[in-house]
Parts: structure tokens; C-alpha cells; sequence
């Protein structure tokens, strides 16, 4: 096959659809053995010559693409905590199928019906993009969620949003979407502010 072939596949694409744009899996297996592309995931690959990017944000939002990034994670985005999980917290509408991944992920269930409050996205590479809560709602998901996360990444995270000139009403915005979380970051605002 010539290099102009793999050329004409996406940045990252899946074996399903180089099998929709003609390639057999021996054609395949050749541009792997010669480096043309990369196998970035069980059945997901990559062209060797395109932009750097997170293999494991690309792989989640190829197997889930409502997938978003949540608690831990998304605080580490927005620069709102140091801690670095070894885990990607990733939430999915609550009833969604999980897929397996080999990037070290965390699910979540996040209600459906609010599941897209203070949802964004962020740019992983030309071609994709993951979900991402912004910064609001991912001190409310951690205040929400303080047990499994830790109240202290909680309060570091509020701490740095209201240093950094976050308003709390706009943090009881979000709070009254979600169940669980008023009565929590109430009492952190008293004791913060």
C-alpha cells in the first residue's frame, strides 16, 4: 500500500472505519509495521504524522463521545487543585454504556437530566474534542461528591476559584441544579468566607 493511502485516513480512526475506507486488515498491519501509523488503543490507531495530542482523551471520546471530563480532572483543567490523579475522572449520562478502555479511567453516572450543566468542551487535537465541566460545576460535583474525591481537594479548589474571583452565587446557581451539594458548600463558604 502506498504511503499516500494512509495518508488519506483521519488523524486517529478506529479499525471499523479503515475498514469502510477500503483497507484489509493486512494493508493495515503493514502501515503498523512500517510506522506509518500507531496503534493508540485496542482498535483505535493514529497516522504517525499528526499532531501530538492525550492518547488516552482521544481514545475515551472515540469509544464515548459524550463522554466529559469530571471531579478531579476537571479541576486539574481549570488549575483549580495540584492533585494529579492516576486516574481520568470521566462522567457519562447515568444508563450509559461504559466501553473498556486502556487509558486508566474513573466512570461516573451523572443524571441525565442535568448532566449537561456547565458542560463544555475542550479541543484534544484538530479532530476532537472531550466534554468538560467548567469550573462552577466541578467545585460543585467535588462538594458533591467529597467522599470519593476527599473534602480537602474540595476546598482547595474553592479556595483557588474565590481567590482567583469567583463569585459564590454563581457556585449556588449550580448547586440548585444538583441534588446534595447546597448544604456542603454553604458551610464552606461561611467557614471560607
Amino acid at each position: 500500500m502506498a504511503a499516500s493511502a494512509s495518508a488519506a485516513l483521519p488523524a486517529t480512526f478506529t479499525s471499523a472505519e479503515a475498514r469502510d475506507l477500503g483497507l484489509t486488515r493486512r494493508q493495515l498491519r503493514s502501515l503498523l509495521e512500517r510506522g506509518d501509523i500507531e496503534r493508540i488503543a485496542r482498535g483505535v490507531y493514529r497516522r504517525a504524522d499528526a499532531e501530538l495530542a492525550d492518547f488516552d482523551l482521544i481514545e475515551i471520546v472515540v469509544k464515548a463521545p459524550r463522554a466529559t471530563l469530571c471531579l478531579t480532572s476537571a479541576l486539574a483543567e481549570h488549575g483549580l487543585t495540584d492533585t494529579n490523579p492516576h486516574e481520568i475522572d470521566v462522567a457519562l449520562p447515568r444508563g450509559t454504556w461504559q466501553p473498556v478502555t486502556g487509558a486508566p479511567v474513573r466512570w461516573h453516572q451523572f443524571a441525565a437530566d442535568t448532566f449537561d450543566v456547565g458542560r463544555g468542551s475542550l479541543r484534544v487535537d484538530a479532530d476532537h474534542e472531550i466534554g468538560l465541566y467548567d469550573a462552577a460545576r466541578s467545585i460543585v460535583d467535588a462538594f458533591r461528591l467529597r467522599h470519593a474525591i476527599g473534602e480537602d481537594v474540595a476546598f482547595e479548589a474553592l479556595r483557588r476559584w474565590l481567590r482567583g474571583g469567583g463569585r459564590p452565587a454563581e457556585l449556588l446557581r449550580v448547586a440548585n441544579q444538583l441534588s446534595g451539594a447546597q448544604p456542603a458548600l454553604l458551610r464552606a463558604l461561611q467557614v471560607l468566607g
